[in-house]
């Protein structure tokens, strides 16, 4: 009976890993595939190598929170490690029909804590640092972000903009014994590095993805002792591999050519941001949401950039005497679909013209505010759904 469950566990914990490839591929490599630097094929690969390397590494403190932390290991028994894997499951459905990335990490923990409450086991500190870091996270990610999109935003565009090739920057060189990669012709020196660039990235978000997520397929496993923690992160980044190679196609072509109104270099910089704080939150135990951190990576540095038509005085002047704020924009990032060369001047603050940073819109007020009350109800009702499941079902 109980390898029976084991290998439904194991079913349920490779379907959440599945869909977590199919998902955060996209997120990791959209701009590689959307600038034609890798292929869907390469990106699959790189992000399945480095999301293993994530979750091997700093991806076991994750698992150790959420897999014996929050709750006794002792509760997780092979029942209950199945409920909780199947309400993070029924979080990615519920995302997926609104259209909309649920975050698991959030959702896996609120099904941990209704277990928890249900069984009078919940760890309420352990539980108050993760969601004080949940509530601390954005905030950081929209100030770094708003910091940067005001005073370095500029200056890095007109530097080392890194501009999307019209056609493929390598090619795969093959009359060698082993294939190569080489620029393509016609790629300037600029585009190869910038391409380069691209791709480490890319990577760096591989890696920070599967540091945060693989706990969110195999915690509860590994927590029953049904698994050991190596076992459970090798199941855990083949189902996100087999995601990345299947699933994530679709989500490759959707953000890499949805990019059009986030230049490359400003999700370039979004990435590095949310990856980092995501990386470093790992690193000391706390599940976490890559989505939510980007999301808010992006509106700060909108807001920063927009912000610039503004000085800091002349804002503070009218908060006190009660007036309008002068207009800002949060259309601030598109491209001006040139090359930078280095030679580009910036203008100082206050001395942009807000009709220039309108040239399309960044985000959508209603589709954001859509996404942020799904990312609350799906943890809510995840914690709720397997209250009731633990308090009077099982």
């Amino acid at each position: 009976m109980i390898d029976g469950l084991l290998l439904v566990g194991a079913a349920v914990a490779a379907f959440v890993g599945f869909n977590i490839g199919g998902s955060s591929t996209g997120v990791a490599f959209g701009p590689a595939v959307g600038s034609r630097t890798i292929s869907k094929l390469g990106a699959a690969a790189l992000f399945t190598g480095f999301a293993f390397l994530g979750g091997w590494t700093v991806g076991r403190n994750v698992i150790q929170t959420m897999g014996g932390e929050i709750v006794p290991a002792s509760y997780f028994t092979p029942g209950a490690s199945i409920g909780v894997l199947f309400f993070v499951g029924l979080a990615l459905l519920i995302s997926n029909l609104f259209g909309v990335p649920a975050s698991t990490s959030m959702t896996a923990v609120g099904s941990i804590a209704g277990l928890g409450i249900a069984s009078e086991s919940l760890n309420w500190p352990v539980m108050g640092r993760i969601v004080s870091w949940w509530l601390l996270a954005p905030i950081i990610a929209f100030w770094l972000c708003g910091v940067i999109g005001r005073y370095l935003y500029p200056h890095l565009e007109a530097w080392f903009a890194v501009d999307a090739s019209v056609g493929a920057v390598f090619t795969i060189d093959q009359s060698g014994l082993l294939p190569r990669p080489r620029a393509a012709p016609g790629t300037s020196r600029r585009e190869a590095v910038g391409g380069v660039l691209v791709i480490v990235i890319g990577c760096y978000m591989a890696f920070s993805a599967g540091a945060s997520n693989a706990a969110n397929a195999v915690a509860p496993l590994v927590g029953s002792g049904q698994l050991s923690i190596s076992i459970g992160i090798i199941l855990a980044a083949a189902a996100i591999g087999i995601g990345s190679f299947t699933i994530a196609r679709r989500t490759l072509d959707t953000v890499g050519n949805d990019l059009t109104d986030l230049p490359l270099l400003a999700a370039l910089i979004v990435e590095v941001v949310s990856a980092s704080l995501i990386t470093f939150l790992s690193s000391i135990g706390i599940p976490a949401s890559l989505a939510v951190s980007a999301t808010m990576c992006i509106v700060g540095l909108g807001w920063g950039r927009a912000s610039r038509t503004v000085r800091l005085s002349d804002m503070a002047t009218a908060a006190i005497d009660g007036e309008t704020s002068p207009n800002t924009s949060m259309n601030a990032l598109a491209s001006n679909g040139g090359q930078s060369d280095g030679s580009q001047s910036v203008a100082n603050i206050g001395e942009e013209e807000p009709g220039e940073l309108m040239a399309s819109d960044l985000f959508n007020p209603k589709a954001t505010a859509r996404v942020i009350t799904l990312w609350i109800l799906t943890p809510t009702i995840s914690a709720i759904a397997s209250y009731l499941l633990f308090r009077f079902v099982v």
